[in-house]
């Protein structure tokens, strides 16, 4: 694997891992400064961003004026921020569809919180379309990743991912709960973990209010292929 690749797949890694990022948009009120945010953000079965945001919020209004934005994401939890890795998702901010449930039930999963805030508040779902991108993977490690190398398709549908996702946690708590313990995640064992995504590349619990990314050992793409990684992860002793 090339090194262009090699950062394209931490790139990744690190924009799936991750649930807010700073909102980059430009200013309409102060022309030519940029205006952040903190936002809430999952990703869609293409591998890009979406948002939720509601029509009154400012970074709405410069949206509506400008769509080119950038959503910065950054490692948490590290010692020296400036030598953890993060990555700037610089595109363009379009509009969904209102009858584009994939998209909505994707972000539900990640928010369950957020189902009716479209309804109430006059809240949107937008997709950032990629451009480019900029990773920084710490001191040295600086690249620019271009759109065929970043994104990755999610091979499963919105149904099968779900399914998926639903027997795990319907049926399979201690099995969760284990790959808490085998990868180091801190859980309260009086609250239910949930699993969120599954991807080709990885899948993703929540313990409490953090999302946690759990890489398989291979790519899989298909049901049968992640039920054995699921099984060969909960037969390893921590």
């Amino acid at each position: 694997m090339g090194k262009v690749e090699q950062a394209a797949k931490r790139a990744r890694a690190l924009l799936s891992s991750q649930d807010q990022g700073v909102l980059c948009t430009n200013s309409i009120d102060l022309v030519g400064y940029p205006f952040g945010s903190i936002t809430p953000y999952c990703l869609n079965r293409d591998g890009q961003p979406i948002i939720l945001i509601s029509d009154l919020a400012q970074h709405t209004h410069n949206i509506k004026a400008n769509n080119k934005v950038s959503l910065i994401a950054n490692e948490r939890d590290v010692a020296d921020a400036q030598a953890a890795a993060r990555i700037t998702y610089i595109g363009d901010a379009n509009l969904v569809d209102k009858n584009d449930d994939e998209t909505a039930e994707r972000y539900y999963r990640y928010f369950p919180a957020s189902r009716d805030f479209h309804k109430t508040h006059d809240f949107n779902f937008y997709t950032i379309d990629l451009v480019r991108a900029r990773y920084i993977g710490g001191f040295g490690k600086i690249y620019w990743v271009e759109q065929q190398d970043l994104l990755k398709a999610n091979p499963f549908s919105l149904q099968e991912e779900s399914d998926m996702v639903d027997h795990m946690n319907n049926d399979h708590q201690p099995a969760m709960q284990h790959y808490c313990e085998l990868f180091e995640i801190a859980y309260d064992k009086e609250q239910q973990l949930k699993m969120v995504a599954i991807d080709s590349e990885a899948f993703y619990l929540r313990a409490g209010e953090k999302l946690h990314r759990i890489e398989f050992e291979t790519s899989v793409s298909t049901a049968l292929e992640v039920r054995q990684a699921m099984v060969e992860l909960a037969k390893r002793s921590t």
